[in-house]
């Protein structure tokens, strides 16, 4: 896979805040074809962070049911990772991209 287009953005929830904070772990949202490989080489090439352990996890998709057998999609399924760096790695800045 495309290393660029690995990580599609951070999520930003209060509980990744919390953990961004306490012990330096980053929630990223990534490709859904992405696996933990491509992210850490993505991380270590474009950003200069060094990943000591990725946690996968995929969100499934949040529906909901509208009559006799029909069924709306109100969130898509996605793709996202628990990067944990390591100490003498700099803050994760997602929009610090570099080419």
């Amino acid at each position: 896979m495309e290393l660029s287009q690995v990580i599609v953005g951070p999520v930003e929830t209060e509980k990744s805040e919390r953990m961004k904070a306490s012990d330096r772990t980053y929630t990223i949202r990534v490709a859904p074809k992405a696996t933990k490989i491509d992210v850490r080489n993505a991380l270590r090439k474009y950003y200069d962070i060094e990943a000591v352990s990725l946690r996968v996890m995929r969100v499934a998709p949040k529906t909901r049911a509208i009559g006799r057998g029909k069924i709306s999609t109100k969130r898509k399924p996605f793709k996202k990772m628990m990067v944990t760096i390591s100490e003498k790695s700099k803050p994760l800045d997602i929009a610090n991209f570099k080419i």
